[in-house]
């Protein structure tokens, strides 16, 4: 099975068949939405909702643990998260889509590991956070559409929900980070931690804020982006997913 999150805009995508939805517990309490059961392509599909169905996590805190958890329980194997993100690079414009092979974690206050019991110790190799397989599949897919997609970038993934200062994105740029977000790093520790394969596709709606001749991002801007390409999103997903298949399911 292969495992879907679903970011801002994509909160209630349609594009599954023969669909239902299916609550699961989690030891780390519920998660942000039922987890909608599908198939694309007569693959079988897990989505959940990053956010909720209403957008009423913010990204600080989204229950990370217990959706990620779920798709395991479900027997997910292979997870692709889409995620906006704000580009850090001239070259990379709003509604391109960009597969990260590196993350920087800026995060501060989230849980972002299963192992932080008491007496616990292990240490989750990181050299390569993504799957490169998938992460093929991804480009190929969005090549094959048409579509306008960078590979081989680094995403910094901050706290939020507030956005960046000019001080703070030109850091980043500095530091080599091509994107900018508020999710992947913690999903794909999480993933990665209890052996999931995990990819992001992620969409630009916006330059941050260190490109002074373009206006400083905003919440707004984000989902008319996110709204207007979201079903570009979705067809991605439904190209790769049988490429995922044959390629990564083995």
């Amino acid at each position: 099975m292969i495992g879907i999150i679903g970011g801002s805009g994509l909160e209630k995508p349609d594009f599954l068949k023969e669909s239902e939805t299916k609550k699961v517990s989690t030891p780390f309490g519920k998660t942000a939405a039922p987890i909608q059961l599908g198939k694309v392509e007569g693959i079988p599909v897990a989505l959940v909702s990053r956010h909720g169905f209403e957008h009423e996590y913010s990204p600080s805190i989204v229950p990370y643990q217990a959706n990620i958890w779920a798709l395991k329980e479900l027997g997910v194997k292979h997870v692709l998260a889409a995620s906006a993100c704000g580009s850090l690079r001239e070259e990379i414009k709003p509604s391109d889509f960009v597969i990260p092979t590196q993350f920087i974690d800026f995060t501060k206050r989230r849980k972002n590991t299963f192992l932080d019991d008491k007496g616990v110790q292990a240490h989750t190799p990181f050299a390569d956070p993504f799957c490169a397989k998938q992460n093929k599949a991804l480009l190929e897919s969005i090549q094959e559409l048409g579509l306008k997609g960078y590979e081989n970038k680094t995403v910094v993934t901050i706290e939020g929900p507030r956005f960046s200062t000019r001080a703070e994105s030109n850091m980043f740029r500095q530091w080599g980070a091509d994107i900018i977000n508020m999710t992947t790093a913690t999903e794909a520790s999480l993933a990665k931690e209890i052996g999931l394969c995990y990819s992001v596709l992620a969409m630009a709606t916006d330059f941050d804020c260190w490109k002074t001749d373009h206006p400083p991002v905003t919440y707004e801007a984000v989902l008319k982006i996110m709204e207007q390409n979201a079903r570009n999103a979705l067809k991605v997903f439904q190209h790769a997913i049988p490429k995922i298949k044959k390629t990564c399911c083995k």
